[in-house]
């Protein structure tokens, strides 16, 4: 599950217009926080964002996939493949990313 740091460097760049996140390395991986909470995680170089009932919809729709962490079959269903046309939008990914971070938030309330 390993990241490179030249990715998560342009992961990073492309949501710096959003304000400050900070990076937590975990099982191989990286999780995204903003405000206290995980919104993404990074993969094999894959993000990832939180997902319900509100936002899975337009994730399946673009045909991404639910985050495979571990060489196994099991499967994270509340992360999912940020879409390629997404991800190289950066006002497009900082919109699903707030989306996500508001997943969180009304979550833990």
């Amino acid at each position: 599950m390993a990241v490179s740091k030249d990715f998560l460097n342009y992961v990073l760049d492309l949501l710096s217009d959003w304000g400050e996140i900070y990076v937590k390395r975990m099982f191989g991986g990286v999780a995204l926080f903003r405000d206290d909470f995980t919104f993404a995680m990074i993969a094999r170089d894959v993000v990832y964002l939180k997902v319900d009932e509100t936002n899975i919809d337009k994730f399946i729709a673009q045909g991404s996939t639910p985050l495979k962490p571990f060489k196994s079959d099991a499967l994270v269903k509340s992360f999912y493949m940020v879409p390629p046309d997404i991800f190289e939008d950066s006002e497009a990914f900082i919109e699903w990313a707030k989306e996500s971070l508001e997943i969180q938030i009304k979550k833990n309330r």
